[in-house]
């Protein structure tokens, strides 16, 4: 007698394989035509209207910019590459270097919110705060003109955070670093002869200062 043979019944695990792969082809089709439809809409290089994502949107007319010594946020004393850092007095720069490094023994991070500024952000800053507080007279507590500020002429500095501050506040003297108005507890000027005497009382505002008016 001649033995007859039949085909192998498929297994649940032949049967799962074939499905995997069935499932596996679908999905390189649904991914091809996925990729085509997006290549015919996106424009070379990735950028919309074709412009670079390397490249900063060009900002609008007249906005201040780095180069009027705007300053990133966390920017410090040691940040040269910012012209709001560079254009700092080469002694306040490295007297407020100094005193960074020590305070940074001490767990705190002194940041400049602002340093040196073109006469041009010091204008709009000006403007700025006689819209806020509705007079020149008023404004001028708060900010100078662009041809009195120490700031367009490099020698200030508005430092952050509280703890910074108040570092700079018993500490700074030692550096030539001096509170300046008291309404203004951030701002910073570099008085040499404070390493031996001590920093001068603040003037409550800058109209009290006698350099602001000439």
């Amino acid at each position: 007698m001649i033995p007859t043979t039949t085909a192998p019944a498929r297994t649940p695990r032949v049967l799962g394989r074939v499905l995997v792969s069935l499932l596996i082809a679908a999905l390189a089709i649904v991914g091809v035509a996925v990729y085509r439809s997006a290549s015919a809409t996106v424009p070379t290089g990735g950028a919309v209207d074709g412009a670079s994502q390397a490249d900063p949107p060009p900002a609008p007319d007249g906005a201040v910019t780095l180069d009027d010594g705007l300053l990133p946020s966390g920017a410090t004393a040691f940040d040269e590459g910012y012209p709001g850092i560079a254009g700092l007095s080469h002694d306040l720069r490295e007297a407020l270097q100094r005193a960074s490094r020590d305070a940074a023994h001490d767990d705190v991070a002194v940041r400049v919110n602002s340093g040196w500024r073109s006469a041009e952000y010091q204008d709009r800053l000006l403007q700025e705060a006689v819209s806020q507080y509705g007079s020149a007279e008023e404004a001028a507590r708060w900010v100078a003109s662009s041809a009195t500020s120490a700031h367009v002429a490099g020698d200030a500095v508005d430092v952050g955070s509280y703890d910074a501050v108040d570092w700079l506040t018993a500490h700074g003297a030692g550096y030539g670093l001096c509170q300046t108005y008291g309404n203004e507890s951030w701002h910073f000027e570099l008085r040499l002869e404070a390493i031996d005497r001590g920093c001068p009382t603040p003037y409550a505002d800058p109209t009290q200062d006698p350099r602001i008016h000439g």
